[in-house]
């Protein structure tokens, strides 16, 4: 009998490119189902729910597959950790309902931006934040968020190749915290455009060194243009932390 078996899987981006399988590089996808190959026998086509680009990282990624091998989940979260590099975790194996569907099922993403804002750098997260040394203005780039939330056409925020039918998305929440000089930005919407988060946080970042001003966003938004937004913010302050399915 076939099972559908619904992972939970962290990793650290930085040697990879990205979550869906690559031809010039190796991805977390192509790993995983290595793994699960040796451990049932039969390559499985795991789905995840968001394509993470190289260098992003995940806390909470979800992925689905099929397969009719009788392993228990626990052996399987067990088998598959002790396989994996040190850099990919299952955190979780649980049977899901025939019709769930990693990508197709979900309701929305939060993703968390981490930037670290002091005069010098980390040697031990540098693979995990954006350094910048200057003094972030973040009651200017709180006050710029205002006119993301809600539903617009994100064009103006989306990558120059994005392939998406349609650009309109809805974000609920942008939120920007800080302490001890790490500013963390969670946004959360009913999905992502590609590089969606990486230039509103680009665009932020412009707002908080005084090269923009807030109300600039309302105009950027309206424009659809994305030459008129920030720069991309670089992948390895990214981090997937939670799918939403209701």
């Amino acid at each position: 009998m076939e099972r559908n078996l619904r992972l939970t899987i962290e990793y650290q981006g930085t040697r990879y490119h990205g979550w869906q399988f690559q031809p010039n590089g190796i991805s977390i996808q192509e790993k995983i189902e290595e793994v699960l190959e040796r451990l049932t026998g039969k390559r499985p086509k795991v789905i995840g729910a968001g394509r993470t680009d190289a260098g992003v990282h995940a806390e909470g990624q979800v992925a689905h597959f099929k397969t009719r091998s009788p392993m228990d989940c626990k052996a399987l979260q067990r088998g598959m950790n002790a396989l994996l590099p040190d850099d990919i975790v299952v955190l979780n194996v649980e049977e899901a309902e025939g019709d769930f569907h990693a990508l197709f099922s979900e309701k929305g993403k939060t993703y968390r931006y981490m930037i670290l804002n002091r005069s010098y750098p980390s040697a031990f997260e540098r693979h995990r934040c954006w350094h910048i040394s200057c003094r972030l203005d973040l009651d200017a780039m709180r006050e710029a968020v205002r006119p993301l939330i809600g539903r617009h056409d994100f064009s103006a925020f989306q990558a120059s190749d994005c392939c998406a039918r349609n650009p309109v998305r809805e974000i609920g929440r942008i939120e920007i915290l800080e302490e001890d000089g790490w500013i963390s930005i969670m946004v959360s919407a009913n999905g992502f455009l590609k590089y969606m988060v990486r230039n509103i946080v680009g665009t932020l970042v412009e707002v908080g060194r005084g090269k923009m001003v807030p109300v600039d966003v309302q105009r950027i938004l309206d424009s659809r243009d994305r030459t008129q937004a920030g720069p991309t913010a670089p992948a390895q302050g990214l981090f997937l932390v939670f799918v939403d399915y209701g």
